[in-house]
C-alpha cells in the first residue's frame, strides 16, 4: 500500500510539472488523497466494476495499471488504450475493470446504478465501486443514483472523497447539513465516515462495506474525509481562495503518506534505509517511462474515424479519405512525422 501511495505521489510531481513545461495539455494530482485511493482499492476484489469521477489514479495503480499506460495517456501517444482521443488523466481500462473517465460531474453515478443492477439481475458475486467527490454530491446525478441504488437494492458503494472543496467552493458553502454521510439514512442506506487520511481505516471500512454490500445485495454509503492538497487542476490556482498555512497544516501535519511511513517506522516494518532506496526507485522508474513516453508516436490521425460504430458508415470513410487527402497535400504544416503509420 506504502509503495502504491508513493508511487503515485512521485508520478504526480512529475507529470504536474511537465504540465507546467507545456509537455501535456493538463493534469489533475492526487495530492493528500492517496490513502482513499489505494485504501479503499486494497478491499475489492479485482474484478469489482470501478466508475471514477477522475482523482481515482491510485485505484487503476493498485490495480496493476503500469505507468507507461499512465503516461501514454496523459501524453496521449500510441501506448494510450484510448488511443490519444481523451484529455489527460481521463484513465481507463477494460481488462482492470475500471470504466473510462468522463469529464462531467456526477454524469457516473446513474449509470453506476445502472451496471449495479445488472449485476444482480446477473447472480454474480461482486459489486460496483463509484467514486465521486462531495461537489459531485451537489448534483441531482447524486439524488438519483442514490435513490435508484437504495430502491433496487443494487450492490454498490458509494465512496464519497470530502476533500474539503469543489474546485474553489469550500464545503460550508456547499451545504448546511453534516456532511455527506448524513444524507445516506434519509434513503435507508447504510452508511460509514472514515478518516480518509489512515489507509488502514478506509481499507478495513471498505472491507465492511463490501461485505454487506455482496452478501445482503443493498447499497453502502463511505464518506472518507480528506483534503486535497493540490490545486483542483493545473487550470486552477488555488491560492486565490484558501491560505498557504491551511494547505501546509494539512500537508505536513496530516498527510496519508507521513502518517502511513511513520507508523511502519514505530512498527519496526520500515527502516528510513528502505525509504531512501525506495524513493530513488520510484523515481527513476517513473522518469523513465516518462522519457519513454516523450519519445513515442502519436497514434494515426484515422483513428479518429473508428471505434463509434461496428462498421464506419460511408459518410464518416468519405471524410476519413478527405482528411488524408488534405494532410497528404499540406504536410509542410501538418507534423506527420509524429504519428504512428
Amino acid at each position: 500500500m506504502y509503495k502504491a501511495m508513493t508511487q503515485l505521489n512521485t508520478m504526480d510531481k512529475i507529470l504536474y510539472e511537465s504540465q507546467r513545461q507545456g509537455r501535456i495539455s493538463f493534469y489533475m494530482t492526487n495530492f493528500g488523497e492517496e490513502g482513499t485511493h489505494v485504501g479503499s482499492a486494497a478491499a475489492l476484489d479485482a474484478k469489482d466494476l470501478i466508475w471514477g469521477q477522475y482523482r481515482e489514479a491510485g485505484v487503476l495503480m493498485w490495480r496493476g495499471f503500469p505507468l507507461e499506460q499512465f503516461m501514454g495517456q496523459c501524453y496521449g501517444n500510441a501506448n494510450d488504450i484510448g488511443k490519444g482521443r481523451q484529455m489527460p488523466v481521463h484513465y481507463g481500462s477494460k481488462d482492470l475493470h475500471f470504466v473510462t473517465i468522463s469529464s462531467p460531474l456526477a454524469t457516473q453515478m446513474p449509470q453506476a446504478v445502472g451496471s449495479a443492477y445488472a449485476i444482480k439481475r446477473r447472480g454474480q458475486d461482486n459489486c460496483v465501486v463509484c467514486y465521486f467527490g462531495d461537489g459531485a454530491a451537489s448534483e441531482g446525478d447524486a439524488h438519483a443514483a442514490l435513490n435508484f441504488s437504495a430502491t433496487l437494492d443494487a450492490p454498490i458503494i458509494f465512496f464519497c472523497r470530502n476533500n474539503g472543496y469543489a474546485i474553489s467552493t469550500p464545503t460550508y458553502e456547499q451545504y448546511r447539513g453534516d456532511g455527506i454521510a448524513a444524507r445516506g439514512p434519509g434513503y435507508g442506506m447504510a452508511t460509514i465516515r472514515v478518516d480518509g487520511n489512515d489507509a488502514f481505516a478506509v481499507f478495513n471500512a471498505m472491507k465492511a462495506a463490501r461485505r454487506i454490500c455482496i452478501n445482503e445485495s443493498r447499497p453502502i454509503l463511505v464518506e472518507a474525509m480528506t483534503y486535497r492538497i493540490g490545486h483542483h487542476s493545473t487550470s486552477d490556482d488555488s491560492s486565490a481562495y484558501r491560505s498557504v498555512d491551511e494547505v501546509n497544516y494539512w500537508d505536513k501535519q496530516d498527510h496519508p503518506i507521513s502518517r502511513l511511513r511513520k507508523y511502519m517506522l514505530l512498527q519496526g516494518w520500515w527502516t528510513t534505509e528502505e525509504e531512501k532506496a525506495w524513493m530513488k526507485e520510484t523515481r527513476r522508474n517513473v522518469m523513465h517511462k516518462f522519457q519513454e513516453a516523450e519519445k513515442t508516436l502519436k497514434p494515426r490521425p484515422r483513428e479518429l474515424f473508428f471505434d463509434v460504430y461496428d462498421e464506419p458508415s460511408v459518410r464518416l470513410q468519405r471524410q476519413l479519405e478527405e482528411m488524408e487527402d488534405f494532410v497528404e497535400r499540406h504536410q509542410d504544416v501538418y507534423p506527420v512525422d509524429i504519428y504512428t503509420k
